[in-house]
């Protein structure tokens, strides 16, 4: 009995080990996690205002956040994830009107709307998604308005722009441009194939 036990402890050891040294990298998403957790660092700066007790104010942080209407969802993570709005702490001490109402509500036909809101959330979980795709168009149209579309031919002179991130990047007060290249092949969706002028 006692090997046997000791034979789960072993495999839960290395299960955990192996979970604790694995790092999974999501690149699409890595980007909405920085900016959920941008928008709680906000929320906890406005709450403690420069006292160093965050993690005491951080579970009221995390309530604000997932019972604020993402802009681009729509709708508040709590419906998103329990098909329904959330109760937030003050509205048991004064009622709201979704209190009162549920308050009086039997229990066999509360249970009834309860699941009738589960049933639904596949439909909110699709109305959200419509709502972002539309959010990212919107916000793709109004950036796209600022791009100036220009057409480039084999055989032109180009300059190349040095982004800050580049390796080519050399300081605030070197040269943001390198070139000029030499235009040898037009590739599809605006990209091109430069070559120097030596070839």
């Amino acid at each position: 009995m006692c090997a046997i036990l000791e034979q789960k402890i072993q495999i839960c050891r290395v299960q955990v080990e192996a979970v604790t040294f694995k790092s999974v990298t999501r690149p699409k998403a890595n980007g909405a996690i920085e900016a959920a957790n941008k928008n709680i660092k906000k929320i906890l700066k406005k709450m403690i205002q420069g006292s160093r007790q965050w993690h005491e104010k951080f579970p009221f942080a995390l309530l604000g956040y997932r019972t604020t209407i993402c802009t681009s969802f729509g709708v508040t993570l709590y419906l998103l994830v329990y098909g329904t709005e959330a109760v937030i702490p003050v509205e048991v001490e004064i009622p709201s009107l979704q209190i009162i109402v549920e308050s009086e509500i039997e229990d066999t036909k509360w249970v009834k709307t309860r699941l009738e809101q589960l049933m639904l959330i596949d439909e909110k979980w699709l109305a959200a998604v419509c709502f972002g795709q539309l959010y990212q168009q919107r916000m793709a149209r109004a950036y796209n308005k600022k791009v100036r579309l220009r057409q480039f031919e084999v055989g032109q002179l180009v300059l190349k722009h040095i982004l800050p991130h580049q390796v080519e990047a050399k300081g605030k007060f070197a040269l943001n441009w390198q070139g000029p290249y030499i235009i040898k092949k037009v590739l599809p969706k605006g990209a091109l194939h430069l070559v120097d002028e030596e070839g």
